[in-house]
């Protein structure tokens, strides 16, 4: 993690003011050589849920040596020019792209758990590599689809305060909730949003504890922990399907191609220990995995994304099997959202997955137009 002083800075103001620090921050700091084996395609922002704005973000994956990085927000790709921008500052290629999730309500899967621990019936993809002429048309879409989200998050902050009510909490949506988020420059408010609302409250009620006397970076680090926890342990007891808010499989692969998008889909395989301890062990798409390759190719997808350090050697030898089967590209990238996550996939560096590097700059040729 950066300094915490110089992540303020990079988290403060307009994208402009964020630029700005980072111009003057790479300026005075001693940039470490490239790995060239070092890329992440799945970095989330402030602009979802992370303790990064795209600035700061693409900041400290330089300074933890990644040769690439790239974006890919929940509902939002409305950090996608700042981190474009501080890519050039920084001197490092970016790549952009949005993270959903979409119905299989009209597939042979619906009715079963893919990729998604909250919610059977909708799975989670990543449409990567969005030309950059496209971003406006990609925010436009999610527009409404935020608005139906926060709909929904109000009702799960009323379910809170219910669950909460004889610890004292009464969170309140807009006073509470979305000034945590960048909501009102276009980012989304998810879940965990909420469990950084109920953390902060539970904290200041005494309910929760901080070490005694907490440096502020203490706070920000046992505030995340606490967020992991109530992820995994309140939000199944408050949670409400998403439902309008989901595009239908068939409507988003239509909607990527008109964007030039690379859409694909999410693995995460059965969870057996969670890496980042806010997922408990739960089975997933793994006992159908081959005919959900069937299902996704014969509907047009040609890519899979997964995480090398979230799955078994035996998974990612199915895995990678399949994808060499169908033809799919396969994209590595490993989510970004707590202060105590590394940029780097130490995976990266066995030979297994030397193909996941040149994977990533297809999708950097391919978003810049360029021809393979």
């Amino acid at each position: 993690m950066i300094d915490l002083q110089l992540l303020k800075q990079l988290n403060a103001g307009t994208g402009e003011d964020r630029l700005l620090a980072l111009k003057d921050a790479v300026t005075r700091a001693n940039i470490p050589p490239v790995d060239p084996r070092m890329v992440n395609n799945h970095i989330h922002t402030t602009y979802s849920f992370s303790p990064y704005s795209p600035a700061a973000a693409v900041y400290a994956a330089r300074m933890e040596g990644l040769a690439t990085c790239g974006i890919v927000d929940h509902d939002s790709i409305g950090g996608a020019s700042e981190f474009i921008e501080a890519g050039k500052i920084a001197g490092i290629p970016t790549t952009i792209g949005v993270e959903t999730r979409v119905s299989f309500a009209k597939t042979p899967l619906y009715g079963r758990r893919t990729n998604n621990p909250d919610q059977v019936g909708n799975s989670y993809m990543v449409l990567h590599a969005v030309p950059h002429e496209n971003i406006e048309a990609v925010q436009a879409f999610f527009a409404p689809l935020r608005e139906r989200r926060n709909a929904r998050n109000r009702k799960m902050v009323a379910k809170i305060n219910e669950l909460y009510s004889s610890d004292g909490v009464n969170l309140n949506f807009e006073r509470d909730v979305l000034p945590l988020s960048q909501a009102q420059h276009g980012g989304s408010v998810t879940e965990r949003h909420l469990m950084l609302a109920l953390a902060r409250r539970l904290i200041a009620l005494g309910k929760a504890a901080l070490p005694e006397s907490a440096t502020e970076l203490e706070r920000m680090l046992a505030e995340y922990d606490l967020v992991g926890s109530l992820k995994k342990d309140c939000i199944p007891k408050v949670f409400i399907e998403a439902t309008d808010e989901c595009p239908g499989l068939s409507e988003f692969i239509r909607f990527s191609a008109d964007v030039g998008g690379i859409l694909a889909y999410a693995y995460l395989g059965d969870v057996t220990a969670s890496v980042t301890g806010d997922k408990k062990a739960q089975k997933f798409e793994d006992d159908y995995l081959d005919e959900l390759f069937e299902v996704i190719y014969k509907a047009g997808i040609r890519a899979v994304t997964y995480m090398p350090t979230r799955n078994t050697q035996q998974q990612m030898e199915r895995l990678r099997g399949l994808c060499e089967r169908y033809g799919m590209l396969q994209i590595s990238g490993e989510d970004i959202n707590s202060p105590r996550q590394k940029f780097t996939i130490e995976k990266m560096r066995e030979e297994q997955f030397s193909s996941l590097i040149e994977s990533t700059w297809k999708l950097i040729r391919h978003e810049r137009g360029e021809r393979e």
